[in-house]
């Protein structure tokens, strides 16, 4: 790979939530050679203790440098607020992580407007998230919630959203309908899952009047001082476990209509 590839970004996460990210930075940067890692013997991420999570993130991080990468994104938003922080030091490449872009939706809400910061347990319920928000926010910290999303995500990793749209579009009304009726001013949410823009026009469907916030748009800006021009090419890996075989990663790939081609690896 480091004889075909020219100073490779690798992008991963526990499963297809960071080929949205992917799929970002091969249109900002076309020239941009990418190694993704769908780390689904780690999979799911958001049912981890932060402790289960350092290791699995750490072992990836590991695994990446290995393989001769320049940079990495670590395309979810869990890890990167939770965990991500305290393995920096450990690393020799820059590494860029993905978080609630809660300025973003600050700038875009009316001041006594609510932002739901929706994503897996491990970010939502956590106290770094917590603080994140709060160095983000400031005085304005009031205006966000926090709100698991579990049922979401599983809708995306199940490729349930693509089988049986109907099914999706009630579950994401009655999570939508649900917030609204705790947070009556509630004006926007921040997609704080990588899973959770592939649902977009599920939300869409559910509450137009709603704004939604992508967290991939900040970490693709944010990686333009890494770019590297070299031919395009993306290297699409993937780790299996006896709950999430290679097959079924294959399965969702069809599903979505993505040619990847992907290589069964060992962490």
């Amino acid at each position: 790979m480091r004889e075909s590839l020219k100073q490779p970004v690798g992008i991963f996460d526990a499963g297809i939530g960071s080929y949205n990210i992917v799929q970002k930075v091969r249109a900002a940067y076309p020239d941009q050679d990418i190694v993704y890692l769908a780390d689904r013997a780690s999979f799911p991420y958001g049912a981890k203790s932060e402790g289960e999570l350092e290791g699995s993130i750490l072992a990836a991080l590991n695994f990446l440098t290995g393989r001769g990468v320049g940079s990495i994104i670590v395309a979810s938003n869990a890890p990167s607020v939770t965990v991500l922080p305290q393995l920096l030091p450990l690393l020799n490449v820059p590494v860029l992580g993905v978080y609630p872009p809660i300025r973003a939706a600050l700038e875009n809400v009316q001041p006594d407007g609510m932002v739901a910061v929706i994503g897996a347990r491990v970010l939502t319920n956590s106290a770094a998230l917590r603080e994140y928000v709060a160095g983000e926010a400031g005085r304005h910290r009031e205006q966000f919630v926090f709100e698991e999303a579990g049922e979401l995500i599983d809708l995306v990793e199940a490729g349930t959203f693509l089988s049986d749209p109907a099914t999706t579009q009630r579950t994401v009304s009655a999570f939508v309908e649900r917030l609204q009726r705790q947070h009556p001013l509630l004006a926007g949410l921040t997609l704080s899952s990588t899973h959770l823009p592939w649902l977009t026009h599920f939300f869409e469907q559910a509450a137009p009047h709603l704004q939604l916030f992508d967290p991939a748009d900040e970490v693709v800006n944010q990686f333009r001082p890494l770019a590297t021009a070299g031919s395009g090419k993306l290297i699409t890996l993937v780790t299996e476990s006896s709950q999430h075989p290679f097959a079924e990663f294959q399965a969702t790939l069809g599903r979505l209509n993505l040619d990847l081609q992907p290589g069964l690896v060992q962490i």
